[in-house]
C-alpha cells in the first residue's frame, strides 16, 4: 500500500504538521517554537514536458527543500493551520500567541488579510472552544472570541468539520467533530454545542472524518465509528475494533486509498491502514514510523503522498506501486532535505536560538503529556487564555 520514500531528521522534537491544501508543501511545528516549510518534490503527472526535460528528477523523489525557517514562538509551537485557499499559515504556542503568516515567505503578516472562510476555531487544552470572526478587525487586536463552548470537560485532543450538507452554499461545514477527555461531541458555529456523547471510558486522543463517517482513537488501542454524520452521533451507535491493545491512537486522516481507508498513527511506532467502509478490519496494512518514538502527526499532501511525524523523526511515504523501493533513495535519487542558506530570514522580532539538542533520543511521549507552561507576556498579535 506505502512505500517510505523518505527519512529525514529535525532539529528539534515535531508537536504539529499541517499540509498544503493544493500545493506540495507541508509546515512543521516544533518544540524549540521554530516553525519551517518543506517544499516536496513535484510529481510526474504535475511536470510539463519542458520541466521533466530539466528536472533530474520526474518521479516525485528529488530533493526536499526548505523554503524557509524561523522561530516563530518562544515556546513550542502546538499547532499549525494553512487558510483554506493555503496563502497563510496560522501557527500557536504554548506563549499563548497565535499568529498570521503569509506562506511563500513566513514573515508574520503586519496587516491581516481576512481569509475565507471568515471564522477560526481554536481549541485549548482548558476544554475551551474559541469562535472568531475574523471580519471584525478588532478581534485580532483585542483577541476576544465572539463565542466561546465548553464541548468536554478535559482538553480538546482533536477538531474536524464535518462534511457539509448538499444544501449548503459555502461549501464549508458550519459543525465541528471533536474529541477531548473521554467524549466526543459536535459543535455548531451560530448554534453551539449540539451534541455531548456519553463517556466512552477511555481518553479519547484523535479524531477525524471521513465522508459521513466520525472516527475516534483512545488510549487504550480502541477505535470507534459513527456512520450518519451528527444523525449517527446522537443515536449513539458506534462500531469498535482494537488496533493495538494498550496502545494509543494518537493521530489519524483519511488515506489515499479512498473513502473507505483511514491512518492511524500508534504509540508504538506503526500506522495501521484501516478500512471503515464494508466489512469493519482490524487493519488492512502497518508499515513502521519508528521503532521509539510514537506518531504523532499524520498528513496526506495533493499528490496522495502520506507524512507521518514522531520525536524528531519525518517520513514521506508513496502508494506502493514499485516493489522494493529503498527507504532513502528510490531510482538513485536523493530524498535528503535541502536546507537553505539564510532560510532563517522570516523573522518575526523574536531572538533565535539555534543551539543544536546532543545525547540520546527520548522515550516515547504520549500526545497529552509534556504541555508546556512556559507562556510568555507577548501580545503583538493575539494572545489567548487557557492555551498550552
Amino acid at each position: 500500500m506505502f512505500n517510505s520514500i523518505c527519512t529525514f531528521p529535525l532539529p528539534s522534537d515535531l508537536l504539529a504538521q499541517t499540509v498544503h491544501p493544493n500545493s506540495p508543501l507541508v509546515a512543521f511545528g516544533l518544540a524549540s517554537g521554530h516553525v519551517q516549510l518543506q517544499q516536496l518534490p513535484a510529481l510526474p503527472e504535475s511536470l510539463s514536458p519542458r520541466s521533466k526535460a530539466k528536472s533530474p528528477s520526474t518521479n516525485g523523489h528529488g530533493t526536499i527543500e526548505t523554503v524557509w525557517r524561523t522561530r516563530r514562538h518562544k515556546g513550542s509551537c502546538r499547532s499549525l493551520a494553512f487558510s483554506t485557499d493555503g496563502d497563510h499559515i496560522f501557527s500557536a504556542g504554548t506563549d499563548g500567541i497565535v499568529k498570521f503568516a503569509t506562506t511563500q515567505t513566513g514573515q508574520v503578516a503586519a496587516k491581516i488579510a481576512v481569509p475565507s472562510p471568515q471564522t477560526l476555531l481554536l481549541a485549548t487544552d482548558s476544554s475551551a472552544l474559541h469562535i472568531y470572526d475574523l471580519r471584525d478587525r478588532s478581534t485580532l487586536q483585542n483577541a476576544k472570541p465572539q463565542q466561546s463552548h465548553n464541548p468536554h470537560e478535559d482538553y480538546i485532543s482533536s477538531l474536524t468539520p464535518l462534511t457539509p450538507s448538499e444544501s449548503s452554499t459555502s461549501g464549508f461545514s458550519r459543525q465541528w467533530f471533536s474529541t477531548g477527555g473521554s467524549t466526543v461531541a459536535v459543535t455548531d458555529v451560530r448554534k453551539g454545542v449540539v451534541l455531548q456523547g456519553d463517556d466512552l471510558g477511555e481518553e479519547i486522543l484523535s479524531g477525524t472524518v471521513i465522508g459521513d463517517r466520525c472516527l475516534a482513537g483512545g488510549e487504550k488501542g480502541a477505535l470507534r465509528m459513527w456512520e450518519g454524520g451528527l444523525k449517527g452521533l446522537t443515536e449513539g451507535i458506534d462500531r469498535k475494533v482494537t488496533l493495538q491493545k494498550g496502545e494509543s491512537l494518537d493521530v489519524m486522516c483519511p488515506s489515499s486509498e479512498g473513502r473507505d481507508m483511514v491512518a492511524v498513527g500508534v504509540g508504538d511506532g506503526s500506522i495501521r491502514f484501516v478500512r471503515v467502509g464494508g466489512k469493519w478490519e482490524s487493519a488492512v496494512e502497518s508499515v513502521k514510523h519508528d521503532e521509539v518514538e510514537g506518531v504523532v502527526t499524520l498528513g496526506l499532501e495533493p499528490g496522495g503522498r502520506l507524512i507521518s511525524g514522531g520525536g524528531s523523526l519525518v517520513k514521506i511515504w508513496e502508494k506502493n506501486t514499485i516493489d522494493d523501493v529503498d527507504d532513502e533513495k528510490a531510482d538513485g535519487t536523493s530524498c535528503a532535505s535541502d536546507d537553505i542558506d539564510g532560510a532563517d530570514n522570516a523573522e518575526d522580532n523574536q531572538s533565535e536560538d539555534e543551539s543544536s539538542e546532543e545525547g540520546k533520543r527520548p522515550k516515547r511521549k504520549k500526545r497529552k503529556r509534556n504541555k508546556g507552561k512556559d507562556r510568555g507576556g507577548n501580545s503583538h498579535i493575539m494572545a489567548f487564555q487557557g492555551m498550552d
